[in-house]
């Protein structure tokens, strides 16, 4: 019996990402985290995927005093306009729906990194992968 084919991106990627733009505000992204409840972002220049923004990229930008009345300054909300571009992490590692998860894994671990990002041809994103969802496919399908 032949072994089965592996499993690629394309089959246990989230398909649906939501993206920003690079002069997208802090606040805009912090909105995005808290309504969403994901980890990571992506940041296009028109369709093409440039950057990454994890909610640790933002509480790191961000004032700790922030959302606290008593010891909130204007500084502290003036953090809130900064832009994506300032905090986004450059020329993603990314890989393509036909990257087997063996070789997503590997590219995990070799650059420490907690998400691909899935593009096409174009660079433009198609998905995203983190490292939870190859837990789970590992927790579920034998064949990896």
């Amino acid at each position: 019996m032949p072994n089965p084919p592996p499993v690629t991106l394309r089959q246990i990627m989230t398909p649906h990402v939501i993206t920003v733009s690079m002069d997208d505000s802090l606040r805009a992204v912090r909105q995005l985290f808290d309504e969403h409840r994901f980890h990571h972002l992506l940041v296009v220049e028109g369709r093409k995927l440039i950057g990454v923004i994890s909610d640790r990229d933002l509480f790191r930008h961000l004032s700790p005093f922030l959302g606290h009345d008593l010891s909130e300054r204007s500084q502290d909300l003036a953090t809130l306009n900064q832009r994506a571009h300032q905090i986004m992490t450059r020329k993603p590692i990314s890989a393509s729906p036909d990257t087997t998860v063996q070789e997503a894994i590997a590219t995990i671990l070799e650059h420490r990194i907690s998400c691909l990002p899935v593009v096409d041809e174009n660079s433009h994103p198609v998905g995203i992968i983190t490292w939870r969802d190859i837990l789970k496919t590992l927790a579920t399908d034998e064949q990896i």
